[in-house]
């Protein structure tokens, strides 16, 4: 797992990234990805998505994030909200749209910066609620601290933290 740590770090760590990631659920059902690399028990489950290139669109990278990730083929709708992830050496702000499969079947996708033998992502599955907050706080993303059910990301709106505050940017200068 150290090797998959220091990966994670020369890849993404020490510096600021902009990532997209999508809330795709089905029959109550969210679709996450295990990590490894990221955190001190080396699992972290979050939805799929990933880092914006140069130039890229967008809704372009979250397409290509799904697809390279999970194998499905996405149609995508709202901007859900915005997080800031911290995790020393990780810094990034995270913005979060709601997505609909368009077609496809669920596979362990792969992270094409990463060599074919030093994958970080471990699993892919449809997740329900409970089994997402059966696992510690620390092994899952920070979203889940602001909800009681899956139906709750989609009123998650503004700026999330790390230390699970929710800034509705609308109050801001009231």
């Amino acid at each position: 797992m150290e090797k998959a740590r220091q990966e994670v770090a020369r890849l993404y760590g020490n510096r600021l990234r902009l990532r997209v990631c999508g809330i795709c659920i089905e029959d109550n059902k969210i679709l996450m990805l295990s990590h490894r690399g990221i955190g001190h028990t080396d699992i972290f489950w979050c939805p799929p998505g990933g880092g914006i290139q140069f130039g890229e669109a967008t809704h372009d990278a979250l397409k290509r994030e799904f697809k390279e990730e999970t194998g499905l083929t996405i149609d995508i709708g709202d901007l859900l909200f915005v997080n800031e992830f911290m995790q020393p050496p990780l810094h990034a702000l995270e913005l979060f749209f709601e997505v609909k499969r368009k077609s496809g079947d669920v596979l362990l996708g792969f992270d094409p910066e990463m060599e074919t033998d030093n994958q970080i992502i471990q699993e892919v599955r449809w997740m329900s609620f409970e089994e997402i907050k059966a696992y510690p706080a620390h092994e899952v993303h920070t979203l889940f601290k602001h909800c009681e059910s899956l139906s709750d990301i989609y009123q998650l709106h503004g700026y999330l933290n790390e230390s699970a505050q929710l800034l509705d940017v609308e109050t801001i200068g009231e």
